[in-house]
């Protein structure tokens, strides 16, 4: 979406808004509801940068059942903020934007990251962990990171390995000088080195040139190097969809409007569905349509039957300023004893429901 488009739709909503408060009647969606496409649910995989990465491992971890594989770009270990045993209502939070970000000593460890996944598949809160070692990962820090430090992604490494996932079925780079962002070739997105920190409030896109398409990179670690070169020319569509619908009457933190890109093969056959989880300050709101259409994804996608879903998050002033996706307890009722690793946290389910409804039958 161009960003005066996303001008004149956040325009068009402020006026229906002022216009059902007026009449009293409930407000509309604002955008059509997310198609059913038929997608093959045992090819299903994610990807994400920074809090996105977070997420990205998140749900691969806690939906294992119905994920094939991760692409967690400088992002810490599932569970990651709930690692610190010190008490107090903040501790989540503290912990997530301190010890899962920038240590000053050892990083969370991954190993005890694995035994609360297993206490917790125990619980019946995530999936059978058994499942996890199935999956395909792509882990990748940037040896200049100073947003997360590669200690911490390094950690992520080691919960993968503790949960029984082969080497040969994880691609671990930590030798490219790129700071906290996801990777391009773009001219026009900052040097490889650079770091935008999501604490300073930039509007930068944390998207760096370092001569490759790194998204490219996932999708063949995650789908096989058998894919097919990326498109030229996208033969498909890229869709605006609600995803109000998915946060059953409860704060999800998620924007009124999601994005999907929906290649045209994959409205006459079955394909499979890749969740990208934008980083901090990268929702459409920011960064206009940058992360969803120039970052390589598409056109990896388009000629490969892959359906691109791209969620967005609601930048919240008093609980998520930074636009970042909930992996220490934001969208919590009790943030003493939060739930946002569990399939019934606010995201983890609304995100789930949206995968549903791309893999079932063709309409």
């Amino acid at each position: 979406m161009h960003p005066t488009r996303n001008a004149f739709i956040r325009l068009s909503r402020a006026a229906a808004l002022l216009a059902a408060l007026a009449s009293g009647q409930a407000l509309a969606a604002s955008a059509p509801p997310l198609p059913a496409l038929g997608a093959d649910p045992k090819q299903n995989t994610v990807s994400g940068l920074s809090s996105g990465a977070f997420m990205a491992a998140q749900y691969s971890v806690t939906y294992s059942a119905s994920v094939a594989g991760a692409g967690i770009v400088a992002g810490g270990p599932f569970y990651c903020a709930g690692l610190n045993k010190l008490g107090g209502a903040d501790r989540f939070m503290l912990t997530a934007s301190n010890q899962c970000m920038r240590p000053q000593g050892a990083a969370p460890s991954g190993a005890a990251a694995w035994k609360e996944a297993q206490q917790f598949a125990r619980d019946g809160a995530i999936d059978p962990v058994d499942n996890i070692k199935r999956q395909r990962l792509y882990i990748f820090t940037g040896a200049s990171d100073s947003v997360v430090y590669p200690k911490v992604v390094a950690q992520t490494r080691a919960f993968y390995l503790n949960a029984g996932v082969p080497e040969s079925q994880i691609r671990y780079v930590d030798t490219v000088n790129a700071g906290h962002a996801l990777l391009t070739s773009n001219p026009g997105d900052e040097a490889c080195p650079v770091n935008v920190s999501p604490a300073a409030g930039s509007t930068k896109t944390n998207l760096n040139n370092c001569g490759f398409m790194q998204s490219q990179d996932i999708l063949r670690q995650l789908y096989g190097n058998d894919l097919k070169p990326p498109a030229a020319k996208l033969s498909g569509e890229l869709l605006d969809f609600d995803q109000t619908e998915f946060s059953q009457s409860r704060y999800t933190g998620l924007s009124d409007i999601g994005h999907v890109y929906v290649p045209a093969a994959c409205r006459k056959q079955s394909c499979r569905v890749h969740v990208v989880f934008h980083g901090c300050t990268q929702e459409d709101s920011r960064i206009g349509n940058r992360y969803y259409t120039s970052t390589g994804y598409n056109q990896m996608a388009d000629r490969n039957r892959i359906i691109v879903l791209y969620p967005q998050i609601r930048t919240d002033p008093k609980r998520n300023p930074q636009g970042c996706w909930d992996f220490w307890g934001y969208s919590s009722k009790d943030p003493v004893r939060p739930d946002f690793y569990a399939r019934t946290a606010p995201q983890m389910s609304a995100i789930r429901a949206m995968v549903e409804r791309l893999d079932s039958p063709l309409q």
